[in-house]
């Protein structure tokens, strides 16, 4: 596995090993001891989440406030842009974001440390994407910050994405809950 840093440290993309031939490819998508060794992190991972979303659907910026969640996320299907959003206050990348694409054919994950919203648009017709958690789904702590808040200002490669309501209400980053 290969690491490539982002511009905020702890968000790593990750690069698997990948053995293909005129056959099709093999890679492994986790291995506990590998991610360890490459990252310095020995994690336990509690839940699998996998989503379809259409062409131009935009997802996030989801965090939960207590029971933050660390996510490695990945696409199987399609490609998307992924975002993360650094919300700890004491961080000196305090409102700073780093995004990358992440497709079936790069084959790259992305992790992202709790403390950390997270997002991303479909670039594809339709992407499945799929990500572990550290911690469960609480949707009593789940927030949203507003996925164009100017004050993070965020490269999105669209306009105008298709939103659920949650999305849609999300809050303004200089109103957000965030972590000490």
């Amino acid at each position: 596995m290969k690491i490539l840093p982002t511009r905020l440290p702890g968000v790593l993309v990750l690069e698997p090993k990948v053995f293909g031939d005129s056959r099709g490819f093999f890679f492994e998508s986790f291995n506990r001891r590998v991610f360890a060794e490459a990252t310095g992190m020995e994690l336990d991972f509690v839940q699998d989440n996998h989503s379809r979303s259409a062409k131009g659907v935009l997802r996030g910026l989801h965090y939960q406030i207590k029971q933050p969640q660390g996510k490695l996320v990945r696409v199987v299907r399609g490609a998307v842009f992924d975002v993360a959003v650094d919300l700890r206050r004491s961080s000196p990348t305090f409102g700073q974001w780093a995004g990358t694409e992440l497709s079936e054919d790069n084959q790259r994950q992305l992790w992202i440390p709790p403390g950390f919203a997270h997002g991303f648009v479909v670039l594809s017709e339709s992407a499945d994407f799929l990500y572990k958690t550290t911690d469960y789904y609480a949707p009593e702590h789940e927030r949203c910050v507003i996925w164009n808040d100017p004050d993070i200002g965020i490269d999105w490669p669209l306009r105008n994405p298709l939103l659920s309501g949650k999305d849609q209400a999300g809050r303004a980053f200089t109103e957000a809950e965030v972590f000490a």
